[in-house]
This record gives structure tokens, C-alpha cells and sequence, in this order.
């Protein structure tokens, strides 16, 4: 999956370098040319016809990437198998775009060191289109590039910088990264080859996968004799060269979930040995010494822990780790900011309510202020008028005081009566909720009821059903005569259990009655307690009007269907059926 990822971001540029207005549409002619080069780099037979047949409904003008996308995935990459060379298919985007792109800038690196920076930044940037690096995988590749050249890494720089891109998306495209490389900016007083040695290393780490390579001893398996061979640790192999320009590859050894690896004592008057057992054969390996010794054995157990776990290569993995760590402080400080919006929300409406607050107290102010202005021309024109009758004026003036010291004890009345609603309010909550649970009382008692209704008509329905089949058995001939009466007898005795039952039922009917009167009553209670509150509520507010249940009386239990009958019948049918006895005997 990651394969087809990383190949629509070279492709993604080659398209883009095609674009010339920057409309996101290219010609069909181009299409053709960069189908057929897509094709011939990766080993695809290429189909000029179904990319006519694909582009049939337009002949002219430019064709738009949506179009291009279904096209390029059905017919290239879909047919895509992993034996084509991927660096001749970088190479081959990358000649495409990066004339565009370059121009004429004048960089300390070179084309091939450029397309190597090009590909790491495929490698880390986001896959989203277009495609950027951002600041966390910036800091990466130039740390991995600074270790790489031995030199420190000067976060105080780094940081200045991040400031620059802050002021900008804090993100940089391909070619701005190709340029901030290029031009020097963090590797000043250094040679352009220490440069170019530094990108090559972390070119092959994160591109070539190439975990660790150098310089060792490996035992041959038929002369037996020891032959010194660069090696270069890959995910899933170690392969050997003659030397470290990798021109002629020696062999490989395959790294499997059945490989290990361990150290050996010295021997043959070799040291610092260590053995790669694999399924079919084994290679023993000498190094310099212990140190180089230990890292290649931990080295290559790490890759065939991957290879077990089923894992990708280290750095890949961090790569994933980042973007998963990414994505959760992206979703938490998401999930912060709605958090501080509903409280930012939440503050406005408290201050909106203080500002209501306010502009009351103002308001309030403001009558009081009125008011000892009425009051006061009051005085001046009561002076004005009256100047000759002190003693009425100092009357007025003791009622004014009055009306004063009855203002503020009208209003230490109205507090204490706001302080007893609210009181109210609790108590008119809690009889509610006594209201409540008295109405699910008496839905308890109505369920009780129906229960006891039904049981009643299945015994009254037997009773009926009794009564039939001793009428059945009284039409019978005389000759049966003695075995009817004893079968009477039974259903006699069935018959006094059946009264005796329903007897019981009725019992319980009226014990159930008797319930069901008492959650009446303390419903009727609950409503007057309710009633109680709400006309207190009402005498000082005015404002409260709530419905308040009728008054339900008991209600007597009725039976209907086929077999219903009176008490007054069923006493009438317990008459006729005596008689007919009695003229049986």
C-alpha cells in the first residue's frame, strides 16, 4: 500500500510540471507521453487505445487530473508489479519537474544531490495534495543530516527559523526545501562534498532502506578462506560487494522469521566473530573490533524482530509513530479548542446576564433617583406654599421619613418573601415528586386489578363450563344413574373448590380494592399538598396556574366477554341448578 502512496507523489509532481497555466489540466498529447514513459519505466504494456477510449468524450483541449486519476490507477498502477526499478522511476519524474521548478538557481548542491533531497522530502512529507513537509519532519531530515556530516545541530538556529516559518503556513513545498539545502542556510563554513556525503547517507538510510553498511571479514563456504567485503544491511537482507561503490555485488543473505544471529569465539586467529544462521546455510563474519562487533549483531537481530512482528524498516515505523503522535495532538487540541469555545460561550452568556444584571440596577437607580426628585420638588413646593405653617411642614417631612422607613421595610419584606418562594419551589418539587410516585402507585394497583380480573374470568368461564356438563350428565339414561351420581358427587366437590376459589378471588379483589382506595387517598393528599403549595405560590407570585389532577372515586371491577354475569344472576343460576338437583333425586 505504501508503494502505490509514494509512487502518485512522484507522479503528482511530473503531472503538476506538465501544468503549465497552474489550472490543474493537461493536454491529451502530454497525458500520452507521460502514460507511455509511466509504462515503459515500470515494465506496464502500455494501451494507447484505452486511454483514447478512456478520453473519448473529449478530443480538444486540456483534460483535468480527476479525469486523469481513474485512468492512471485502472490501467498503470493497478497492473504495477515489484520488480521494476523505483529509482529510475524517481529519476524519471524527477527530469520532468525539476527544470521547472530549479531554473537557474544557483545551489552548493548538485542535480543528483537535489534529487536525492527530492525524494526524501516524498518520503516525509504529508500525504495530502499538494504536498508539503512540515515543521516536525523538517527538524528530522536536517538532524539525520547533521549527524550524518558529524557536525552539532544548533537548535537556537533551528528555532529563529521556525519563527520564519511561522509567518508563512509553517510548512515548505519540495522545492523550497531542495533550496533551503542548497543554499547554505544551516550548513555555513562546510565543503559542498561533506554536504553531498551527509545527503547520500540519510538518502540511503530512508530511500535505500539501507539500515548499516562498512567494511568485514566473511568465511567462504567451499575454499574456506577469509575474504574482506562491504556489506549493507537492509530490512530483509545483508548484501556483499567488493568494495563500497557497490558496482559488483558478491550475494545476499536473506533474512527471515527462521534466522538468527550469534557470536562466536575466536578462532583461526581471527576475533571479534559472529555467525548468521539461515534456513539452508550459515555465514560466518569477522570484524575489527568488539564495538563494530556488537552493533552489527544488534543491528540485524532488530531487523529480523521486524521481519517476525511483521513490521516496516525502523525508520518507516517512526514515521508512521510521528504522524499517529501528530494526529492525536491534532484531535487533542481539536478536542481543546471546542472545549474553550463552550466555555468562551458559556462566559458570554454569564456576562450578558451580569450586563442584564446591571442595566436593572441602573434602571432601579434610576427610579430611586427620580423618585428623591419628585420627593425633594415635593418638599420645595410644600416650602413655597406653606412658608407660614411650620408645623404642617415638619408633619410632612415626619410622614416622608415614614414613607422611607416604609419603603426599606417593604423591601426587606419582598427579599424574605423571595427568600420563601424559592423556599417554596423546593417544597412544591419535592409534593411533584410525592405526586409522581403516588400516579406510579396507582398504575401498580391498576396492572394488580387487571391481573385479578382476568383470574376471576377464567374461574368464572370453568364454573360455566362445570355447570354444562352436569346438564349434560342429568339428560343421561336411568340405567346410568348410580355412576352420574357419583360423578355428581365429584363435581359437586369441584364445584365447592371452584366457590371456595372464587370466594378467595374475591377476597383478593377486594384487598385489592382496598389498596388501590389507600393510593387514592394518598394521591388525593399528595394533590391537596400540591394544591397547598401552589395556591402559597400564587398568593406571593400571582404567576404560577398549575392543572391539578380531579378526584377519582373507586371504581368498581366489571368482567365482560361470553361468561359475564351479575351477582344478583349468578345467585339466580345457583337456585335453578338446586332445583334440578333436587328433582334428580
Amino acid at each position: 500500500m505504501w508503494l502505490r502512496v509514494e509512487l502518485l507523489k512522484s507522479i503528482w509532481h511530473a503531472f503538476t510540471a506538465l501544468d503549465v497555466d497552474q489550472r490543474g489540466k493537461v493536454s491529451k498529447s502530454q497525458l500520452k507521453v507521460l502514460s507511455h514513459s509511466l509504462c515503459t519505466v515500470m515494465k506496464v504494456p502500455h494501451d494507447p487505445v484505452a486511454l483514447e477510449e478512456h478520453f473519448k468524450d473529449d478530443n480538444k483541449g486540456p483534460l483535468s487530473n480527476q479525469g486523469y486519476m481513474p485512468y492512471l490507477n485502472t490501467f498503470i498502477l493497478d497492473k504495477v508489479r515489484e520488480d521494476f526499478d523505483v529509482m529510475e522511476f524517481n529519476k524519471m519524474c524527477w527530469t520532468l519537474c525539476y527544470k521547472k521548478n530549479l531554473g537557474n538557481k544557483h545551489l552548493l548542491i548538485s542535480d543528483d544531490d537535489g534529487f536525492k533531497v527530492w525524494c526524501i522530502f516524498n518520503f516525509l512529507s504529508e500525504e495530502k495534495y499538494p504536498l508539503v513537509i512540515i515543521t516536525e519532519e523538517i527538524e528530522y531530515f536536517l538532524r539525520k543530516l547533521w549527524e550524518a556530516m558529524g557536525s552539532r545541530w544548533s537548535e537556537e538556529k533551528f528555532s529563529d527559523y521556525k519563527m520564519q516559518l511561522n509567518t508563512k503556513s509553517n510548512r515548505l513545498s519540495a522545492w523550497e526545501l531542495i533550496e533551503l539545502v542548497g543554499m547554505g542556510y544551516f550548513s555555513k563554513g562546510m565543503n559542498s562534498h561533506t554536504l553531498s556525503m551527509g545527503i547520500n547517507e540519510v538518502f540511503q538510510e530512508l530511500i535505500l532502506d539501507v539500515l548499516k553498511q562498512g567494511y568485514m571479514m566473511k568465511k567462504g563456504h567451499k575454499r574456506k578462506n577469509w575474504t574482506e567485503r562491504w556489506f549493507v544491511l537492509r530490512p530483509s537482507s545483508v548484501s556483499y560487494y567488493v568494495c563500497e561503490d557497490l558496482l559488483e555485488k558478491k550475494g545476499d543473505i536473506i533474512l527471515d522469521r527462521g534466522c538468527c544471529v550469534e557470536s562466536l569465539p575466536d578462532k583461526e586467529g581471527k576475533k571479534c566473530l559472529f555467525i548468521i544462521k539461515c534456513t539452508d546455510k550459515s555465514f560466518e563474519i569477522s570484524v575489527s573490533d568488539k564495538k563494530k562487533k556488537q552493533e552489527w549483531i544488534q543491528a540485524i537481530q532488530t531487523c529480523i524482530q521486524l521481519l517476525r512482528l511483521g513490521l516496516p524498516s525502523p525508520h518507516r515505523e517512526a514515521r508512521l509513530r510521528r504522524r499517529e503522535l501528530r494526529q492525536r495532538q491534532q484531535a487533542e487540541e481539536d478536542e481543546l479548542t471546542e472545549r474553550m469555545k463552550r466555555l468562551q460561550a458559556a462566559s458570554e452568556s454569564k456576562q450578558r446576564q451580569l450586563e442584564d444584571m446591571r442595566k436593572k440596577m441602573e434602571e432601579t437607580a434610576a427610579q430611586a433617583a427620580a423618585e428623591e426628585h419628585r420627593r425633594k420638588a415635593t418638599q420645595l413646593d410644600l416650602q413655597d406654599r406653606y412658608k407660614l405653617d411650620l408645623e404642617r411642614e415638619k408633619m410632612v417631612r415626619q410622614q416622608m421619613e415614614e414613607q422611607v422607613a416604609q419603603k426599606s421595610s417593604e423591601l426587606e419584606q419582598y427579599l424574605q418573601r423571595v427568600r420563601e418562594l424559592e423556599d417554596m419551589y423546593h417544597r412544591l418539587q419535592e409534593a411533584l415528586e410525592d405526586e409522581r410516585q403516588a400516579k406510579q402507585d396507582e398504575e401498580a394497583m391498576h396492572q394488580v386489578q387487571a391481573r385479578l380480573l382476568e383470574e376471576e374470568t377464567a374461574k368464572r368461564a370453568e364454573l360455566e363450563q362445570i355447570h354444562l356438563q352436569q346438564q349434560r350428565a342429568l339428560c343421561q339414561t336411568e340405567a346410568e344413574k348410580q355412576e352420574l351420581v357419583a360423578e355428581r358427587l365429584a363435581k359437586e366437590r369441584d364445584l365447592q373448590a371452584a366457590m371456595l376459589q372464587l370466594d378467595r378471588l374475591e377476597k383478593e379483589r377486594q384487598g385489592a380494592l382496598e389498596q388501590y382506595q389507600e393510593v387514592s387517598r394518598k394521591l388525593e393528599r399528595a394533590a391537596n399538598k400540591t394544591k397547598t403549595w401552589k395556591d402559597k405560590v400564587t398568593k406571593h407570585e400571582g404567576l404560577v396556574r398549575l392543572i391539578q389532577p380531579g378526584d377519582k372515586g373507586p371504581q368498581r371491577i366489571t368482567n365482560w366477554g361470553p361468561a359475564s354475569f351479575t351477582d344478583a344472576e349468578l345467585e339466580l343460576r345457583k337456585k335453578l341448578w338446586q332445583a334440578r338437583k333436587d328433582q334428580g333425586q
